[in-house]
């Protein structure tokens, strides 16, 4: 988990080298733990049984997100990163008919496309899951900055009858406007878990997250008088191969191996949000009709799924997902297919995804990013990323293709798409669509386009009538 998480506090989590300022001396090297050691080779371990299964020998080898002088570094160079232009088509029948109406869409198309993610690359969630609980362990009325709120710490106790050796309690907090009148709009982050953060700081005291300047995000959806829930998806699934038998997915396995259709960390993540979905329809405070779903980088990965899969969420907020997310996978920029099938990476998807990293290449797959975008239509989506230079690793303009070529299924279902196919400039939102999009020019951060999609979100979202935000106005960051 250490090893895993630990990408995305650092710079190294775009997969891209940065230009580091000089320092008086060379910074410590990072030195894994013998936990993590062994968590590593558990997880290849893991990774080779699933070869084995498939019986495949050998699987290509990514990109190398760091080293410019490794002949397999990372390309940003776009000329050479479109080798397989023609994306399957989310309104082609797998007959090769046109979907010409809603109708077919919802009846034979998009049942189509959920088969094809699940059997090839997300995996299948068993029929019958096992329940969750919810329980609220505290109530707390407390401030964050200027704003009131009220915060219930939530765990979530899935039965574990099948196999009382595996336990697994799922952690979720929501909070919610003290004034508010009503139900309230939640946007729920998977989050970083608290017990990783302060394992980070007893390795290194001198740890800390960075700061964004002015109101941080949950602030600014406290100012519009919403509120927000941090789900922590460490507690619904491990992020490495080694956890793969315990966990929820190993519960619903009994801790055996997976099989090769078998889902993986971030749809059993998603499961997670889906739990916590049902929770809110009982809480008096949340208006669960307007509950939307964000993640940042592998949490963007999950958020999308998410949006896909559940069909009860309002809003997604997807940033930075790359490869495995809203990214193409026949693009040949920064993280590649290959990377996402290699041992470090391979558990959020199904087994059957390394075939395209073996015999395989990423052009058969049988669906790409598009339809994934598609299938969270008509409801609306932001998809961002940031710049080349600090977050090149998950493809914005990847991102962009395939939100651009989810808009005929949109429209489709009478809504807008993103209004254009070509790359707009340096953080241009385009918002006006149902489908939206935009290029910050940061690094590996969703920070600066909280305030863009907020913009975007009150189209859809709004506090109930006559509550006021205790607070100052959300700023742009």
């Amino acid at each position: 988990m250490l090893l895993a998480v630990a990408a995305q506090l650092t710079p190294c989590a775009s997969g891209q080298a940065t230009q580091a300022a000089p320092a008086p001396a060379p910074a410590a090297r990072f030195t894994p733990t013998p936990e993590q050691l062994a968590i590593q080779a558990a997880s290849e371990a893991d990774h080779r049984q699933m070869m084995d299964q498939l019986r495949i020998t050998s699987l290509r080898g990514g990109a190398n997100g760091t080293n410019p002088d490794d002949p397999h570094y990372a390309n940003y160079d776009e000329s050479k990163a479109n080798p397989f232009p023609d994306l399957p088509d989310p309104l082609t029948l797998n007959d090769g008919k046109k979907v010409t109406t809603a109708k077919v869409w919802w009846k034979q198309r998009r049942p189509e496309i959920v088969e094809l993610f699940d059997r090839e690359v997300y995996g299948r969630v068993p029929a019958n899951t096992p329940k969750v609980t919810w329980e609220v362990v505290s109530t707390t009325d407390e401030k964050n900055g200027d704003f009131a709120v009220i915060t219930k710490k939530l765990v979530g106790h899935v039965d574990n009858s099948i196999d009382p050796a595996i336990t697994v309690n799922i952690d979720l907090s929501v909070s919610t406007p003290v004034d508010a009148k009503g139900p309230v709009p939640v946007i729920i982050e998977f989050g970083i878990d608290p017990a990783f953060m302060a394992a980070m700081r007893k390795r290194n005291p001198n740890f800390v997250m960075p700061t964004p300047a002015g109101p941080t995000w949950q602030q600014q959806l406290l100012a519009k008088g919403w509120g927000y829930a941090e789900l922590i998806p460490s507690t619904i699934q491990a992020d490495n191969g080694a956890g793969l038998k315990e966990g929820i997915i190993g519960l619903c396995n009994k801790g055996q191996f997976r099989k090769p259709d078998d889902w993986g960390a971030l749809r059993a993540w998603a499961w997670g949000a889906s739990r916590a979905l049902d929770y809110f329809e009982t809480d008096k405070s949340v208006n669960a009709k307007q509950v939307g779903i964000t993640g940042h980088s592998r949490y963007g990965k999950a958020a999308i799924v998410t949006m896909a899969y559940d069909r009860r969420f309002a809003i997604g907020y997807i940033s930075s997902s790359g490869a495995g997310g809203a990214a193409l996978y026949r693009r040949h920029w920064g993280e590649m297919l290959e990377n996402v099938a290699g041992a470090q990476e391979y558990h959020w998807m199904a087994g059957n995804f390394l075939k395209y990293a073996g015999p395989l290449h990423p052009q058969d797959l049988p669906v790409d990013s598009d339809e994934l975008v598609a299938l969270c239509a008509p409801r609306p989506v932001f998809i961002s990323g940031g710049a080349t230079k600090g977050d090149g690793w998950v493809d914005a303009k990847g991102m962009f293709m395939a939100a651009a070529a989810a808009g005929p299924v949109y429209k489709l279902l009478g809504k807008k798409d993103l209004g254009t196919t070509t790359f707009p400039p340096m953080e241009t939102p385009l918002i006006d669509g149902d489908v939206a999009f935009r290029q910050h020019s940061g690094g590996h951060t969703p920070t600066p386009n909280w305030p863009t999609f907020i913009t975007f979100a009150s189209r859809y979202l709004s506090a109930p009538s006559g509550a006021t935000s205790g607070g100052p106005a959300a700023s742009g960051q």
